[in-house]
């Protein structure tokens, strides 16, 4: 497993047509490009080790066809099955929740958002014309990663940005981590 210098940085790029983003350490270096394919019935996600997309690392694949309650499963290089992140779809209406599992199906860990206030507001005031576009530099959600103790392993937080979507990972200060 590669070690990593935290907070891992997403940053996402709104001026394209298509759903990629690069990941980065603290140190500034490229962990991974991600990339959505497009115009696909059944939403598929590429993972390559930096953005000459030489070397895949991983695929992210949804279960089903426009449903808010799908299954993405994760596998590497090899097609062997890492796990799954499963959407919960009614409980998410109000605040997402996600629930995470291992390639054994085993329920590991859950991302819940933090506050549901803040995803309607941004909402409501990225519909404002003009004013609209300065919904992604005031409203910034924050998403928990917690084990089935409740215990918080990591926050995603979404940083203040006018040209790009900026999502960071700040892992939780403990002795002991998991391998997730």
């Amino acid at each position: 497993m590669n070690t990593y210098h935290y907070p891992l940085n997403l940053k996402f790029k709104v001026t394209t047509l298509a759903n990629d983003f690069v990941v980065t350490d603290a140190q500034n270096r490229t962990v991974s490009y991600v990339r959505q394919k497009m115009f696909k019935f059944v939403d598929e996600v590429d993972i390559y080790s930096d953005e000459t997309k030489s070397s895949q690392t991983h695929k992210i694949k949804a279960n089903k066809w426009i449903d808010f309650s799908a299954a993405y499963a994760i596998t590497n290089h090899k097609q062997e099955n890492l796990g799954k992140v499963a959407r919960k779809g009614w409980a998410s209406i109000w605040k997402s929740k996600y629930e995470i599992f291992d390639a054994h199906d085993q329920h590991k860990f859950v991302i819940r958002e933090r506050n549901a206030w803040v995803k309607v507001i941004d909402s409501m005031f990225g519909e404002i014309p003009l004013i609209g576009v300065l919904s992604g530099y005031v409203f910034n959600p924050k998403y928990d990663v917690k084990d089935l103790n409740n215990q918080v392993l990591f926050t995603l937080s979404k940083k203040p940005s006018f040209s790009e979507e900026n999502l960071s990972s700040q892992k939780q200060q403990q002795k002991n981590y998991r391998k997730i």
